[in-house]
């Protein structure tokens, strides 16, 4: 009887494999627009069609590869799709998918420098990159996380932990009659990632100020000074104000410079979610709209929305870095090493996160392969496809714009005659019925109460053609509605 056979597939069969991986990635990027975005499938589908049970044997590549083709690709949401015009588009890019393949291969946990010194400085420079891109002073230091979630989190647990004499970090919160409710304000409209943040943290969800917005949708800086002021009074303690560039219904930026005014004299921590416009940064005339930036004590950027970087990969730049690490760091025995003593960055003094991905690697080859004009070229295109399309939307009868237009997402909506209630349904069926024709995918918001349609373009394949795409099956389905 032979020995069964150990250790992984033969060397031949997976470099064979992996040609076919490369040819089948190659041909979705180049055809992906010939699928409808949302697959035409019901919650259940693909589960029916997958084994209840795992094989007991080893199966060909071949079959596996196969049922990606049968299974999987036609029925995901494709993201990568130039009619992917929902949330805010991402790109999964060419030299993005290298790296992430190479990153694949290397299997690095860089969680020490001994375990990945490369991955550790790569990062260490490719954050730095990003820095100088945004034109932000140099004292600022990056560290990538998996999302803009677990970055503002990370920055609201280091304005947690520079409480004075809480010493939350040792002591914990429960209990304590020493240590009082401690506040978090953000406008209303930013991302719910700041709800879950302190919601996790303990600091408990009714001591998060939603401060009132403005006309642009901008944070009210006299509601924020007020909101900071009552709190004070009552005996609660404000640790941290959390402003947004580039919010997620309007990509409103919030006025930065009077609100880092405001935190300086009120000794709070500074977070700017940057998230999605952060990229824009990189072209000085977008920057501007921006001022204030640097003032911030973090600011998160996305590079998987808007640099064309695959899906995982955020940025959170630090003034004090040693603010985040005095939070989180702890070495035990096990993980002691010389060069960690002798001053080199161990990531896994950044977080709670001990074991790191490699995620560096796509960042690198995306702002290689594509330079830093590449990138300002391309976020200036979609920014120009945003107005166009909002001149369209304003020229047009029945409809109108609801927010104003800073980057390249364009909210607007139908308004047919009827209630704003009724209006409101008539805006939800457009967007059903456009959806559900395939070529492109558009999400809503609320404004004042308002249901609003949301077309935002960030994907690295999106042209003129696609947006007009949109347009076309947009006032083609208002008529029909409206005819019905």
């Amino acid at each position: 009887m032979s020995e069964p056979a150990l250790g992984d597939i033969p060397a031949p069969l997976f470099r064979a494999a992996m040609h076919q991986v490369a040819d089948l990635i190659a041909d979705y990027l180049e055809h992906v627009g010939e699928y409808p975005v949302l697959p035409k499938i019901a919650p259940g589908d693909v589960r029916a069609q997958l084994p209840e049970k795992p094989p007991e044997q080893g199966e060909p590549l071949d079959a596996l590869l196969g049922d990606y083709r049968r299974l999987i690709e036609p029925n995901v949401t494709h993201w990568n799709h130039p009619g992917f015009l929902a949330y805010f588009a991402i790109t999964g890019s060419g030299p993005g998918i290298l790296g992430e393949a190479l990153a694949a291969g290397l299997n690095v946990n860089a969680m020490l420098w001994k375990t990945g010194p490369a991955p550790t400085e790569l990062e260490e420079t490719v954050t730095d990159w990003l820095r100088q891109m945004m034109g932000l002073p140099p004292q600022f230091r990056g560290h990538i996380n998996d999302t803009a979630s677990i970055s503002s989190l990370l920055a609201i647990a280091a304005a947690r932990h520079r409480v004075r004499d809480g010493d939350v970090r040792t002591r914990g919160m429960a209990g304590r009659v020493d240590l009082p409710p401690l506040t978090v304000y953000a406008s209303e409209h930013a991302h719910s990632s700041i709800d879950k943040a302190v919601i996790t943290l303990g600091l408990g969800h009714e001591n998060l100020r939603k401060v009132p917005v403005d006309a642009a949708f901008r944070m009210n800086v006299a509601a924020l000074d007020t909101a900071i002021a009552a709190d004070r009074r009552t005996g609660r303690l404000p640790i941290a104000v959390v402003a947004t560039a580039g919010t997620t219904s309007t990509t409103s930026v919030d006025p930065l410079v009077d609100v880092a005014k405001i935190a300086r004299r009120e000794k709070l921590w500074l977070h700017v979610d940057a998230a999605y416009a952060g990229a824009a940064a990189i072209c000085p005339e977008y920057r501007q709209l921006m001022t204030g930036l640097e003032e911030a004590d973090s600011i998160v950027v996305n590079p998987h929305k808007w640099l064309f970087t695959p899906v995982d990969c955020s940025v959170l730049l630090l003034r004090e870095p040693d603010a985040l690490k005095a939070a989180f760091a702890l070495t035990p025995e096990y993980l002691k090493t010389s060069e960690g003593a002798g001053g080199a960055t161990n990531l896994m003094d950044y977080g709670p996160q001990l074991g790191r991905r490699f995620r560096a690697l796509k960042l690198w080859f995306v702002i290689r392969a594509f330079g830093v004009d590449g990138l300002r070229e391309r976020i200036r295109a979609h920014c120009a496809l945003a107005r166009e399309f909002a001149q369209w939307v304003e020229k047009e009868p029945g409809f109108e714009l609801c927010a104003p237009l800073p980057f390249s997402t364009v909210c607007f909506r139908a308004v047919p005659p009827g209630t704003p209630e009724e209006q409101d349904a008539f805006n939800e069926r457009l967007l059903g019925s456009v959806n559900g024709e395939g070529p492109v995918f558009l999400s809503h918001t609320r404004l004042r109460d308002r249901f609003v349609l949301r077309l935002a373009i960030g994907n690295v394949r999106t042209a003129r053609e696609h947006v007009a795409k949109a347009w076309e099956l947009i006032t083609r389905a208002a008529r029909t509605l409206r005819a019905t």
